[in-house]
């Protein structure tokens, strides 16, 4: 759990923070203020979720990426200067993450993810991964729900996205607007007094217990009632089409290979969708066509609400998403949606 009550808030901080501390109050700050994040793949969706964690006050961050700077990062990451093409995406981030918030202490890690033991993660209260292959998001899942680390996942193809949190079992805090009726004190009798509607605010405490991304990712869609299938949002299915891709081969779809790697995701789209026994026109059949690199509008989207659900999840404040965020920038559309036992 992040530590909340050695950390205090100096003079400086509760005059930068003044605004956040009005809207979810000094010990959801102080939540905040104490959180040590992992934030791994800094790409574009990357970029923009250090972004709003750092500008939200958390107490460090630390940047894993053991890749390099290509050209296709001028597209939205926004870190990384132009001139770094070729050098390490975690260093060449570094400056301008730090630069966003000097009471945030920021670090870069350059290892590969894949080199990290369950010990290596014990020292975070969050880890968010971009840019992984499936089999290490649930990996990584699995050692931050034994060891109690609020865990998300999220990535970005092209015009879609999406976002998964575990958080085990989480407790926060709602606010409930409720009406309270009085009657005035004008002694007249009580069905002829005018009565007033006071509206007034108390907050409740909730717990939501979340499911596995392993879990998520395995349902059995063979047994899924019809209407249910038709409300799950087709990116859903498409992430898994794009894990698929990069598992196979290393690497996300590149424009520079178009025609190759439209023709490849259309037959990977038809195993998976038979192999969860799930119909093919499920999934639009010119899907593939808008699914290369990182586009910056939707990391913006994207990563606006990872971050936002990080931040929410370190300050208990608010219902969080339980368990999936997924973004069409095909026709705009965004959709919560639990999935998994």
């Amino acid at each position: 759990m992040v530590e909340q009550v050695t950390c205090t808030i100096s003079e400086d901080e509760a005059a930068l923070y003044d605004r956040q501390i009005r809207l979810w109050g000094l010990d959801a700050q102080k939540r905040l203020r104490a959180a040590r994040i992992l934030l791994i793949g800094l790409r574009g969706l990357g970029a923009e979720v250090a972004k709003n964690i750092v500008l939200a006050g958390i107490k460090s961050l630390t940047l894993l990426d053991h890749t390099v700077v290509t050209e296709e990062d001028a597209c939205s990451q926004f870190l990384v200067p132009k001139s770094d093409l070729g050098k390490n995406r975690a260093q060449s981030s570094l400056s301008r993450t730090a630069q966003l918030n000097p009471m945030v202490t920021v670090t870069a890690d350059t290892a590969n993810i894949t080199t990290k033991d369950e010990d290596f993660f014990k020292d975070f209260d969050v880890v968010c991964a971009t840019c992984c292959q499936k089999d290490e998001l649930i990996r990584i899942d699995e050692i931050c729900h034994r060891n109690d680390i609020k865990f998300f996942a999220g990535d970005v193809f092209g015009f879609y996205g999406y976002m998964f949190s575990d958080l085990n079992k989480h407790e926060y805090a709602e606010e409930i607007v409720k009406s309270k009726v009085t009657a005035s004190d004008s002694g007249e009798p009580a069905s002829k007094k005018q009565k007033t509607e006071e509206k007034e605010t108390i907050v409740v405490k909730k717990t939501a217990t979340f499911t596995r991304l392993k879990e998520a990712f395995s349902v059995d869609w063979s047994n899924t009632a019809a209407v249910k299938l038709k409300r799950t949002p087709t990116t859903y299915f498409i992430a898994l089409v794009l894990l698929k891709f990069r598992e196979i081969h290393d690497r996300d779809p590149s424009p520079k290979l178009r025609d190759d790697d439209m023709k490849e995701l259309s037959k990977l789209c038809e195993t998976t969708l038979e192999g969860m026994q799930v119909d093919r026109s499920t999934v639009d059949e010119n899907f593939a066509g808008y699914c290369f690199a990182e586009l910056s509008p939707v990391c913006a989207v994207v990563g606006g609400v990872l971050g936002q659900e990080i931040i929410k999840a370190v300050s208990q404040r608010d219902t969080p998403h339980n368990n999936f965020f997924f973004f069409s920038g095909v026709d705009g559309s965004g959709m919560v949606d639990c999935l998994g036992n």
